[in-house]
């Protein structure tokens, strides 16, 4: 299984690392991708990821689900990204999964992909979700769509990724290794 990750200035870093970490643990090839132009992005919290890829050196087909991590300052980068926003469509057009946690379901939100759908995101960005209403589940499927609500909610979307796309096998092996 091949996961792009798209990281921006702003982001959840507890989000994004522990769905990538997770996500490895299942032996998936997972690509964080900086839609900044540089490999080095700050987090929200001033911690420092380095990114695998710069996006713009990479082809987005080539991979099976694309996931997109919170943090408001890493969701409005990802809103106003034209290639990041044409990937959601074309994935979800194409039945590949798409997962967005926390506040990233602002950027689903502004690809036009929520009509009718049944999402979930950060409490704290409800009220400006306004294409659909957001659900409480702290993990919502809703087909090839995947929301989860935030950090806490990390290790659960990447576990029911993985359960999802591969097997409860794995996601169970990968839980055990992670005590959780």
């Amino acid at each position: 299984m091949k996961a792009l990750v798209p990281l921006a200035d702003g982001v959840e870093e507890m989000e994004a690392v522990i769905i990538i970490d997770t996500l490895r643990r299942a032996r998936w090839e997972v690509t964080p991708v900086s839609i900044t132009g540089e490999k080095t992005i700050t987090a929200s919290r001033g911690v420092i990821l380095v990114a695998d890829a710069i996006w713009e050196q990479l082809d987005p087909s080539d991979y099976d689900l694309l996931i997109l991590p919170g943090g408001l300052g890493g969701t409005e980068a990802l809103t106003a990204h034209a290639g990041v926003q044409e990937a959601i469509r074309v994935f979800l057009a194409s039945g590949r999964t798409v997962a967005a946690i926390c506040a990233a379901a602002l950027a689903l939100q502004a690809a036009g992909v929520l009509e009718g759908r049944r999402v979930t995101c950060h409490p704290s960005v409800a009220n400006r979700l306004t294409a659909t209403s957001r659900t409480t589940a702290r993990v919502e499927i809703d087909g090839d769509l995947i929301t989860s609500q935030g950090p806490g909610t990390a290790f659960e979307l990447a576990l029911t990724l993985i359960r999802k796309l591969e097997s409860d096998a794995v996601a169970d092996e990968v839980a055990a290794g992670l005590i959780l």
